[in-house]
């Protein structure tokens, strides 16, 4: 890739950069105005998929103040910070829109246009260096997600409600997890996605955690 491209729309930008996705190795952080960076429904996902394959060792994810007022928004927050990415909520609304993989390459998009958004894919160094700079001054200054939304009780899903029953019933991680029609895999991770929500360090606090909030699964 030569160090600066200008690519139009998003289904073009995953086809482009779905390298960049799939080989982060280090560090992936992202600033974003809310959940809709990508407006294709189909890229987004795409995006999503390789990254949850990459071998990213630290995630980072930025939004603006009004993100968090959509529910499903909180609860794909919460995801995040259950598969152990860091998320912030910046003090302002944000400007641009920016991924940075590896400090090696950065992505900026640009406003939202009819025939789709433009965006600027570049490994220029002095560029990234400095969109990198910019977001490590906004993210210091920024909130975190727990500590932003502490005056309110956490969103749970469905499937996290049904996992919290179980955990109220007493009953084995093997015999719950067949019960929910779970792998014994997937039911230890999404109680300690459950955990991390309710900021809990055990089961038996996330019970009273979850009485203490007036969740009930």
């Amino acid at each position: 890739m030569t160090e600066s491209v200008t690519i139009r729309g998003d289904l073009e930008l995953v086809a482009r950069t779905e390298h960049l996705f799939s080989s982060v190795r280090e560090e992936f952080v992202c600033a974003a105005r809310d959940l809709h960076t990508w407006n294709h429904l189909g890229a987004r996902h795409a995006a999503q998929e390789r990254m949850r394959n990459s071998g990213a060792r630290r995630v980072r994810k930025l939004y603006g103040p009004a993100a968090p007022a959509d529910q499903r928004t909180r609860e794909h927050m919460y995801e995040l910070a259950g598969r152990g990415a860091r998320v912030r909520i910046a003090a302002t609304a944000l400007p641009h829109e920016t991924i940075v993989i590896d400090r090696r390459f950065a992505i900026l998009a640009g406003v939202d246009a009819p025939g789709g958004r433009e965006y600027t894919v570049t490994t220029a160094p002095a560029v990234v260096g400095g969109v990198y700079a910019l977001f490590e001054a906004v993210w210091e200054h920024a909130t975190d997600l727990g500590v932003f939304l502490s005056d309110e009780p956490p969103m749970l899903d469905t499937e996290s409600r049904t996992v919290l029953r179980a955990l109220g019933s007493g009953a084995t991680d093997e015999t719950a997890a067949r019960e929910l029609g779970m792998s014994l895999r997937t039911y230890r991770r999404r109680v300690a996605e459950l955990l991390h929500t309710l900021g809990a360090d055990s089961r038996f606090q996330a019970g009273v955690r979850a009485g203490e909030l007036g969740l009930h699964g």
